[in-house]
């Protein structure tokens, strides 16, 4: 969890806006064929960024033009930083014809209070937020609320970054936008498709940047593309030179943490580990499981606890730290080792397209360590857990893009994922119906995880009851397949990460009569035509945007069913053959082989993303595999 740090408030100031604000006047309401429950007739956004911070005035004024608008709107909230930013509230109004109804009254209604809203994620980051209740609220009214946040962040140089998102429904009566600072801080910009080419201008030794819109639309982001697609109508906003300038800038924070006390208990983990092995990839390995399962995770943001990580020692010391003490602690077990080693700063949630962005330290919110062993590099995050097999069985993070911290400061290098080589899944259904067809069929269910898919798994099972585990595979079971009756649950983890659950029971196959061919048969799955396909897009901004396509993935299906007679007789009709049509590349197989009935689908993912042209033959392959169907035929008269 990133935050920034600065003396500031635990209360908001209550007063009129600084004399840099240019107050707006409130529009009409826009008119509209369609009139929703309520209108914004002023969106008005402005930025001051100067060398001491940077300075954000927001006014947002809303009528509530039907019933159902009221429910939404009646109360008004600002959270911020109390180390890092102050808030000054200028208005909260009701607006009702000539008449002023002043909802702040300096201060007297307004409830403050923390609200830890990632603590169930072991996030504290000791956030405030001011809360007003609208009281006496009609329809008809207009609500009139300012206010603005100033930020610091010391330890980066007051360096900060300004960002604005047309991201609203309908239209709005006046949409404004201003940046302004002054010639000595410059200011790198840019804007996304569907943005408003914004106008740049200069007074005296200042430069702003601004647009002004009546009746403002936002754009309509495509259905279904990658994330840098989806970034419509954007607006961002820099101090930093470049990203190399937060590369250098963070540098000191972690080389100063990382280093260890001469009397530093880490000094004999470090002694511990290379008495067991001279493997630099052996002991990167230990040194990243005794981070991940001696320290618990915990992110303290408070303070300056937001970008300056605690040094080594002391995560160590009390056996919990966020991503950046178990960062640090990583690099000192490393630099101790041997193994060359450098903090990266990653996006978890933004990366797709972080090349194409403004340089800004907000961008990211997590801290990695990159260790090159041999030439290759290994990416490492101490805030994970249950990582085995060794670093080779490790893969790259999905985070797109990292920011290496170096003393002469670094640019962004990609993180290349690779396809993966193996099914992370694999799923057997084995039906005994040996027996005959009218007769009970034992079941056997395997399900073998590898990869993120068993340590994800795996973290469930050491953290959850075992009947409620097992209660929660049998479910997911019988949802799907009625007629199975499952009653052993059982798992076994391999030393090398692998996890594979077997489940036991019994079943009651549907052998139902084809009054076409005259013979029975079990339909096992499938010909219901209802697939998945890629949306239709409506006109807009990267309407010929690739799609999305889930990757790394790779899963393998099977379904067997042993037969009555060693399978003299029977057939099975089902798909056979490769396609890739979709952006996955699905195989399947049908047959009988040795008195046994298998079905087969291994479906992988071999790229991100399905370009725009190939869309509509992918949605034809979809539709036309929704109506593959899996079964098998009984001779006739059995």
């Amino acid at each position: 969890m990133w935050t920034g740090h600065a003396a500031a408030a635990d209360k908001p100031v209550y007063a009129a806006p600084a004399a840099w604000v240019d107050v707006a006047a409130i529009p009409a309401l826009p008119a509209g064929p369609e009139t929703p429950a309520t209108q914004v007739l002023l969106d008005d956004s402005q930025t001051w960024l100067e060398r001491s911070g940077g300075t954000f005035y927001n006014r947002r004024v809303v009528r509530i033009v039907k019933t159902e608008g009221l429910s939404g709107s009646g109360s008004r909230s600002v959270s911020w930083n109390p180390t890092a930013e102050t808030v000054t509230l200028h208005t909260l109004a009701i607006r009702r014809g000539d008449q002023v109804i002043d909802l702040l009254q300096g201060g007297k209604d307004v409830l403050v209070i923390r609200r830890e809203t990632n603590l169930e994620r072991a996030m504290l980051d000791g956030r405030l937020t001011a809360n007003i209740q609208i009281k006496d609220l009609q329809v008809g009214d207009v609500i009139d609320w300012a206010y603005t946040v100033h930020r610091t962040e010391p330890l980066l140089d007051n360096r900060g970054q300004a960002f604005e998102r047309m991201g609203w429904g309908g239209k709005i009566g006046r949409y404004r936008v201003r940046i302004e600072w002054p010639q000595d801080n410059p200011v790198i910009w840019k804007t996304t498709t569907g943005f408003p080419q914004p106008t740049q201008s200069k007074a005296g030794e200042f430069t702003r940047l601004s647009i002004d819109l009546s009746n403002a639309e936002a754009p309509k982001a495509p259905a279904g593309a990658p994330l840098r697609f989806l970034r419509v109508g954007e607006l961002q906003a820099s101090t930093y030179a470049d990203w190399a300038e937060i590369s250098r800038r963070m540098y000191p924070l972690y080389d100063k943490a990382a280093q260890l006390a001469p009397d530093s208990p880490v000094r004999a983990e470090i002694a511990r580990i290379a008495a067991q092995t001279r493997d630099p990839k052996e002991r990167a390995f230990a040194a990243l499981q005794l981070v991940e399962d001696k320290t618990r995770y915990l992110a303290l943001s408070m303070g300056d606890g937001g970008y300056r990580p605690a040094p080594a020692d002391e995560t160590w010391a009390r056996r919990f730290g966020d991503c950046k003490g178990k960062t640090v602690l990583l690099l000192a077990l490393l630099r101790g080792l041997g193994v060359e080693a450098e903090p990266a700063i990653v996006s978890t949630t933004s990366g797709d397209g972080m090349d194409e962005r403004v340089a800004a330290a907000g961008q990211f919110n997590h801290i990695i360590v990159r260790a090159r062993i041999d030439g290759k590099s290994y990416w490492l995050d101490g805030t994970r857990s249950g990582d085995k097999g060794g670093l080779d069985q490790l893969r790259p993070p999905s985070f797109r893009w990292a920011l290496p911290v170096r003393a002469k400061g670094a640019g962004l290098e990609p993180i290349e994922q690779p396809p993966l080589s193996e099914a992370q899944t694999e799923t057997k259904l084995h039906i005994d119906a040996s027996a005959g067809l009218d007769k009970p069929a034992p079941v056997r269910v395997e399900m073998l995880m590898r990869g993120d898919a068993a340590r994800a798994f795996s973290r469930s099972l050491e953290t959850a009851p075992k009947a409620d585990i097992e209660r929660a595979l049998k479910q997911s079971i019988s949802k799907t397949s009625s007629w199975i009756t499952l009653e052993t649950v059982d798992w076994v983890k391999a030393d090398d990460g692998e996890l594979k659950v077997v489940m036991a029971g019994t079943s009651t196959p549907e052998w139902r009569l084809n009054d076409d061919l005259g013979v029975r048969e079990l339909k096992l799955g499938g010909g219901e035509g209802r697939g998945t396909t890629f949306p239709r897009r409506e006109p807009g901004p990267n309407a010929d945007a690739p799609f999305a396509l889930r990757y790394p993935s790779y899963a393998r299906t099977t379904v067997e069913v042993v037969l009555p007679g060693k399978g003299e007789g029977f057939s099975v009709k089902g798909a056979n053959g490769e396609d890739a049509a979709t952006g996955y590349r699905v195989a399947k197989s049908a047959k009988v082989t040795d008195g046994v009935a298998r079905f087969e689908t291994v479906s992988r993912s071999e790229a991100r993303e399905l370009p725009f042209g190939q869309v509509e033959a992918a949605n034809a392959a979809i539709r036309k595999a929704a109506y593959d169907v899996e079964i098998v035929r009984a001779p006739k008269g059995l």
